[in-house]
């Protein structure tokens, strides 16, 4: 006995077939043991010419308050813990070293309630260790300051340094915290007056890469 085909089930069968293959031959080509460059340490995330916009919020502990032979300040300063943000631009000279330039300011209080403000327009340069969706900037940061309480203006040098942590969360964006120690120092005529001081920032940041 012969049977006879049925040519819309043959049809069919050939249309299935049709659809299916390419869909099959394009899933052979992808080969699961490739792993992408967020799970390895990749040098080539970065290019020389990479950039960053990085935004930093958060608290600030005064520390330190010397004056000129090294004892703590007579004038018996004592801010309280306050505010400070940040923005910063890098620009990439290999995977690993960056130059850029930031403005920032943060303000503390005294007990009797009086404002510190300070100003900060710095250079910094930079290097990096990436460990696959995880970034470690260390950075140096030198510029110059404005400082403003009750009635005093002063106007000089500061610097400072930070190691921040970021995770890449996805191609433009990666999200951190970073820690800074800034160095403050007030020279005056009279040596007596001098007063250095010594602030640490604990920042939540968020930078975008272009």
């Amino acid at each position: 006995m012969h049977l006879k085909a049925n040519p819309v089930f043959t049809g069919a069968v050939m249309l299935i077939l049709l659809i299916c293959l390419p869909v099959y031959l394009a899933a052979q080509d992808d080969d699961p043991d490739v792993e992408t460059d967020w799970d390895v340490l990749d040098s080539n995330l970065y290019v020389a010419g990479d950039q960053t916009f990085v935004i930093c919020i958060g608290v600030t502990f005064p520390t330190l308050f010397l004056n000129s032979d090294g004892k703590p300040n007579p004038n018996k300063f004592n801010p309280q813990v306050g505010g400070s943000g940040s923005l910063n631009y890098n620009y990439y000279l290999s995977p690993y070293f960056f130059l850029g330039g930031e403005i920032s300011g943060f303000f503390a209080h005294t007990i009797a309630r009086n404002a510190l403000f300070i100003i900060p327009l710095g250079l910094k340069i930079g290097t990096q260790f990436i460990l696959g969706r995880f970034e470690f900037p260390i950075t140096m940061t030198v510029g110059m300051s404005w400082h403003t309480y009750i009635n005093k203006v002063y106007y000089g040098m500061y610097a400072k340094g930070g190691l921040s942590a970021y995770f890449r969360a996805t191609t433009d964006w990666s999200f951190g915290i970073a820690s800074e120690w800034a160095w403050f120092p007030e020279w005056t005529d009279d040596p007596k007056k001098r007063v250095d001081g010594n602030f640490v920032h604990l920042m939540l940041t968020a930078r975008y890469h272009f």
